[in-house]
């Protein structure tokens, strides 16, 4: 059996209604496993991707501005599945502004979805991983922003720096335990994140100037990394922070 089969596996993937959170869905439900989708809007075309796919897909309607919600997502996935093998917190917000302009309703709004529901969901997941064998996988979203600084994005940068923070701190403590935290760091993809800048002539030509892959990524981009992060082929992986990023960083 190859290390990268998912068969068997139930995944939680977050945002899973578009973007990067579509292409990770479809990408584990092509290697194997069940997929529950958590998202704020419909997912059919999520669903009809993986289902074409000949995968299984679970739609759960949640905000995850708050974590009202975090309980009910694993419950949900639990009476569908009967276990959960992998979270992906992928789910995240962005807003613009100067730093000398940002507000703190829009500093909260930010560090809730990006960083502390992905904490709080993570931790909900791990209870459940240590209370049966086999441990689990955990790998969470961050950006090329948990390395650099960026430019009208604070809370962002912050969370997502934040997010690079918690895999490290997760895996010293979870490692033992059988589960596996990592993380993927994005570079500039064609998502809903990155329309603004997309549709700036100027900064578009900048970043697209800078990506040594001449391109912008894709949601399928990701999909392989989350598949071998998930997979057993990762199983002596711990907190580590990988970069698909066309090759940004390495610039």
């Amino acid at each position: 059996m190859s290390p990268f089969d998912l068969k068997g596996r139930v995944a939680i993937v977050t945002g899973a209604n578009t973007g990067l959170g579509q292409g990770i869905c479809l990408a584990l439900a092509r290697a194997g496993a069940a997929v529950a989708g958590v998202g704020r809007s419909p997912m059919d075309e999520t669903a009809a991707a993986v289902e074409a796919a000949g995968g299984t897909f679970l739609p759960i309607m949640a905000d995850l501005a708050s974590t009202e919600p975090v309980a009910r997502i694993v419950s949900e996935t639990l009476a569908r599945f009967g276990d959960v093998d992998i979270l992906v917190n992928n789910a995240g917000i962005i807003r613009r502004a100067d730093a000398l302009d940002y507000s703190e309703e829009d500093w909260d709004d930010v560090m809730n979805v990006n960083l502390k529901s992905a904490f709080f969901l993570s931790q909900a997941v791990a209870r459940h991983f240590t209370s049966r064998e086999g441990g689990g996988k955990i790998v969470n979203i961050g950006s090329v922003l948990s390395f650099q600084g960026g430019i009208r994005i604070p809370a962002y940068t912050a969370s997502k720096h934040g997010i690079a923070g918690i895999t490290k701190l997760l895996a010293c403590e979870w490692a033992a335990k059988g589960i596996n935290v990592n993380c993927i760091a994005p570079g500039y993809h064609v998502t809903n994140n990155t329309s603004a800048i997309r549709n700036d002539p100027d900064r578009s030509a900048q970043i697209l100037a800078r990506i040594p892959a001449a391109r912008w990524g894709t949601p399928d981009d990701i999909g392989g990394a989350a598949v071998f992060l998930a997979s057993r082929a990762a199983d002596y992986v711990h907190g580590a922070v990988i970069p698909v990023d066309g090759g940004w960083l390495a610039r």
